[in-house]
């Protein structure tokens, strides 16, 4: 090779471009044989002819797995074919496996052979078939599935990865000795919770069935509220190990087609090892994961999640979890309860502006107490101020301190009641507050209107229907109290008014967090703090459905009959 390659005029020549050409292709070459020696290395991609090498295979795959049964039978009497039924004890319906497929497999096909003809000869066989002659597993395969099982639900596969899964989600494998190709019946049968009441979303009229642990149930409950074909289920699985069943849920020619999609490439996106309950899913698809306020709403009733169907949002239904995800989410869904609509709107109205108090009460009643009484003392009436200077002499904190103490100790009154047994929890939360709170007094240790805010302000958190509705007040207290103390109103209003920037920043798939509202649309208002009747709810909300406004027609305010029409 000339001296000239070291300085690259030798590779512009024809020589060198050939040899640059000849190079490619045994590089390309060797990532071939690469590519295929780890494929080599990952094992069969689906079952062989054999049944003893499928055998083997799936014995190997599933060792140390007690809960998986293998049943080996013979088919088709005297033909004595061979075949594999394999499933997961504890995830199916034995009943459907011994009466929909073993006993059809064993007793009626030997049945049909000894009285009529070999299982598989057919009307039109080839006249050089001798009676008697059977096929083999590929030909008796199909005659099997269309005769023979007695199951609803029945799907062929050719890959080890699908055949796997399904046995592990329920299914019922079965392999016949001859054919590359595996059917999968449904057969699933676990143990699941009945339909309950929700416990986090209790009311006084309405439904009371609540999602359960179980997919396929909660799509029922779904079923019976919305009984239309444009009611799409969209499965997915999302997780590498655990391999979770996910559901997108949505009515077509409602449901805004870009909001879809964005929840569709939101969830295929996710690439973790498990998914075990809906908050997995929550973290990793919402618009502003550092924000205390939730943007994706979860709630466990079905009766809920079609009204949010219907007017245009997307629930999220994950399996082994009771609750659903609504999106796009806005924050006055958070003071909203579906016992709102199943009474007189007057009513709903009234309990919207109580549950929005009780927010506000829960957010800066602490806040406004510490300001007034330490930084603008004269803002308070004379009489008030000094019954509360008198009952806050002798105590040896500042109040600031002292109403932290307070609060700290009611939550951590709150959790152990959470976390207790039922019956025991809330005895715990309510005596445990009512003794902290009078020993605290007798003792000096805070005043007796601290421990009057302190209580009104925990009570007011369990006024909101949303639970996670609650967390970021909760949270937010504690430096807008540090703002109150240093700065006193000045720093309230410096937090009030951070915090509403940060509201009007955020989106919920691409849905502004404070709409109808801020962006204001005046159509929209009629259900926000307010519930208007229903036959003045002639849209659903714009910036939600945009594809189907219009949800009735115009007209159905109710009238008294005409005069003289009723006698």
């Amino acid at each position: 090779m000339p001296n000239v390659w070291w300085n690259g005029s030798w590779m512009g020549t024809e020589e060198g471009l050939s040899f640059l050409h000849d190079l490619k292709e045994d590089i390309e070459r060797l990532l071939e044989k690469i590519e295929d020696i780890q494929e080599g290395d990952s094992g069969p991609q689906g079952p062989a002819t054999s049944l003893e090498a499928n055998n083997n295979y799936l014995k190997q795959v599933f060792k140390d797995c007690s809960d998986v049964v293998f049943r080996e039978v013979f088919v088709g009497g005297n033909t004595r074919t061979r075949a594999l039924v394999v499933y997961c004890d504890g995830m199916v319906e034995k009943t459907t496996i011994n009466e929909g497929m073993l006993k059809p497999l064993m007793i009626e096909t030997s049945k049909a052979q000894r009285q009529k003809r070999p299982l598989g000869e057919e009307k039109g066989l080839p006249e050089n078939q001798a009676p008697g002659a059977t096929r083999s597993g590929p030909d008796l395969l199909p005659r099997i599935k269309e005769k023979w099982l007695a199951v609803g639900e029945l799907k062929e596969t050719s890959h080890w990865e699908t055949l796997i899964h399904g046995i592990l989600s329920g299914d019922t494998a079965f392999l016949i000795d001859g054919s590359e190709v595996a059917l999968l019946a449904g057969t699933r049968g676990f143990e699941s919770r009945d339909v309950t009441e929700p416990v986090a979303e209790s009311v006084v009229k309405g439904p009371r069935e609540g999602f359960t642990e179980n997919i396929r149930t909660s799509t029922s409950l779904l079923r019976r509220r919305v009984k239309d074909p444009n009611l799409k289920m969209e499965p997915l699985q999302i997780g590498r190990i655990t391999k979770t069943h996910v559901i997108i849920t949505y009515i077509k020619g409602i449901a805004d087609d870009k909001i879809v999609e964005e929840v569709r490439t939101r969830l295929k996106r996710i690439d973790i090892d498990g998914i075990l309950e809906s908050g997995y899913i929550v973290e990793l698809i919402e618009d502003c994961p550092y924000s205390p306020y939730p943007q994706i709403e979860p709630t466990e009733r079905p009766d809920k999640v079609a009204a949010g169907l219907l007017e245009g949002r997307v629930a999220i239904l994950v399996d082994n979890t009771p609750y659903a995800l609504l999106v796009p989410t806005v924050i006055w869904q958070f003071i909203q309860s579906a016992e709102d609509y199943y009474d007189r709107p007057f009513i709903g109205s009234f309990l919207r502006w109580i549950r929005l108090i009780c927010v506000a009460l829960n957010l800066a009643l602490p806040s406004f107490y510490i300001a007034l009484t330490t930084i603008q003392p004269e803002m308070i009436p004379t009489p008030l101020i000094i019954s509360i200077a008198g009952a806050k002499e002798g105590t040896p904190f500042p109040l600031f301190f002292e109403v932290l103490i307070m609060e700290v100790m009611f939550e951590i009154l709150r959790e152990a009641g959470v976390r207790l047994p039922r019956p025991v929890g809330q005895a715990v939360s309510i005596v445990g507050a009512l003794v902290i709170g009078e020993a605290a007094i007798r003792a000096g240790l805070a005043s007796p209107a601290t421990v009057i805010v302190v209580a009104i302000t925990g009570i007011t958190s369990f006024a909101v229907p949303g639970y996670t509705a609650v967390i970021a007040p909760r949270l937010l207290r504690f430096p807008l109290e540090a703002l109150a103390a240093s700065l006193g109103l000045f720093g309230i209003t410096v937090g009030i008014m951070a915090l509403l920037l940060h509201l009007a920043s955020l989106r919920s798939f691409g849905v502004p967090y404070l709409s109808p509202v801020a962006p204001g649309t005046y159509y929209d208002l009629k259900d926000v703090v307010i519930r208007a009747p229903w036959w003045t709810m002639l849209t659903r909300p714009r910036l939600i459905s945009s594809q189907s406004p219009v949800r009735q027609r115009p007209g159905m305010k109710p009238v008294p009959p005409a005069q003289g029409r009723v006698s």
